[in-house]
């Protein structure tokens, strides 16, 4: 869902040639797969469309991104540890909004369609203020 909106808000400020953008987890468990339908239909209904497929994130990733943002403390500690010399390029995707430095991004998958919900919203803000940030620079 992160990748989507960063895409859409990049969309709406003319970057979206200008950046790539590019979502992966830190394990393979879904890999090759669309994004959970809940996750989806909550994205669809907001006017987002997710087509992208799950993939691993690698060590040519710290090579090609300036910015790796991950959803909570457990990830940031594992993308930090695949590739220690480029730690300053992994952030909490949170720490980008103001009033969320420091916390995560709930990861709605147990819970119920409120669940997913508050993420897409959350997400919403959040990436529209790394679209707005970027443009700046």
């Amino acid at each position: 869902m992160a990748e989507g909106l960063m895409a859409h808000h990049l969309e709406r400020l003319g970057l979206n040639n200008h950046i790539e953008v590019d979502s992966c987890g830190t394990g393979d468990w879904h890999a090759g797969e669309l994004a959970d339908p809940r996750m989806r239909s909550t994205a669809l209904k907001n006017g987002i469309e997710l087509t992208h497929r799950a993939r691993q994130i690698t060590l040519q990733d710290f090579d090609v991104f300036d910015h790796i943002l991950v959803m909570d403390h457990q990830n940031l500690s594992d993308v930090v540890a695949l590739n220690p010399g480029m730690s300053h390029k992994v952030k909490l995707m949170a720490d980008w909004h103001p009033g969320h430095q420091n916390k995560i991004v709930p990861d709605p998958y147990f819970g119920d369609q409120k669940g997913f919900d508050d993420v897409f919203h959350l997400l919403n803000e959040i990436t529209e203020h790394i679209a707005k940030d970027l443009h700046q620079q």
